[in-house]
């Protein structure tokens, strides 16, 4: 009795030390425990989630050496640039049946249009959100970030691409802009906005917006139908000279160890049933067209999911610059000194 006690307490100890564990990194509240549950579930594994707050962060890490990530959540602009340094590992299409799932339409906004290192995940915007009420004469554009009555009370993301993009888009210029004026002039406004604001940040904003501390916040569209699902108080505000759309994608680095497992995690998310419950929890659209059949209804009728026509024309998607990247280093130090 006691020999058999003990060696079902060893071999369930062997069990939990050589099941494979699968290292991924990627945005805060990102994916829903009942995507990660049910993968490990599946596959009786471990799924250790670790999370960046900017692509560029996120880049700078894996440049400096670290390594143990198998599956990483960048933005599509950035990875023509990973590309190049060799950290990504090519995509097996054979392990990804539900590949089959993706819209089309979304290929166009990122610039591997045959997936050979990455697969969309999700589709979102940066955009701005208030506390009704709150935000005097309130206008749906760019320029409320200037309302002298939200001094102090408003955030501004601190992610350089898209802070600058925000400021390229008020002064009606692209988002990527390589032209000198265009980018000093950004630069002007973006010292003005930064007077204004009583914080650059990237996850903080979303439980100052919910408890008052801020009045105003630039965030990214799915933190914000998060934060508006829970408290009624908080509206969601499209500018009207546009918002900045993203599409992040799922890609394995060059060093996992665990490529089959990574491939693995990556067709799981892809399924109709696993990308709708996910989206749902995480507010952000995934471009899955059998997932989109399956979502509540009136889920895609919210501001923060799906943007007018008008507003989507006049948006853009951030793209790799090459060496005109340098330009906007040059304007986010000069911002964050």
């Amino acid at each position: 009795m006691i020999r058999g006690l003990f060696l079902s307490i060893f071999c369930a100890g062997l069990s939990a030390v050589t099941a494979q564990t699968l290292h991924v990194y990627t945005w805060a509240d990102y994916i829903s425990p009942q995507a990660l549950e049910s993968f490990e579930k599946k596959h009786s594994c471990r799924v250790v989630v670790d999370t960046f707050d900017s692509n560029e962060a996120m880049y700078a890490k894996l440049k400096a050496g670290a390594g143990g990530y198998d599956v990483i959540f960048p933005t599509s602009y950035i990875i023509p640039l990973m590309e190049r340094e060799g950290m990504l590992a090519p995509l097996d299409h054979a392990l990804l049946p539900h590949r089959v799932n993706l819209e089309p339409t979304v290929l166009d906004k990122i610039s591997d249009r045959a997936m050979r290192h990455g697969v969309p995940y999700t589709v979102g915007y940066t955009l701005l959100a208030a506390r009704r009420g709150k935000v005097p004469t309130r206008e749906a554009s760019w320029a409320l970030l200037l309302r002298p009555e939200l001094h102090q009370r408003l955030t501004l993301l601190d992610d350089m691409r898209e802070t600058i993009g925000a400021a390229l888009k008020a002064l009606g210029h692209s988002i990527n802009t390589t032209d000198d004026a265009q980018l000093s002039s950004a630069q002007a406004l973006l010292l003005r906005w930064k007077a204004q604001a009583a914080k650059f940040d990237n996850e903080g904003y979303k439980a100052g917006l919910d408890s008052g501390e801020f009045l105003l916040v630039h965030g990214y569209s799915g933190d914000l139908w998060q934060v508006a699902q829970e408290n009624d108080k908080i509206e969601i505000i499209l500018p009207r000279e546009g918002v900045i759309m993203g599409c992040d994608e799922m890609v394995i680095p060059s060093r996992s160890t665990q490529k089959e497992l990574a491939h693995a995690f990556l067709d799981h998310l892809l399924q109709a049933e696993i990308a709708a419950e996910n989206m749902q929890w995480t507010g952000y659209l995934c471009p899955n067209q059998a997932a989109l059949k399956q979502v509540e209804p009136g889920y895609l009728a919210n501001p923060a999911i799906s943007i007018p026509d008008e507003v989507k024309a006049s948006s853009e998607v951030i793209r790799d610059l090459g060496p005109d990247l340098e330009k906007y280093i040059r304007v986010w130090d000069a911002v964050k000194r």
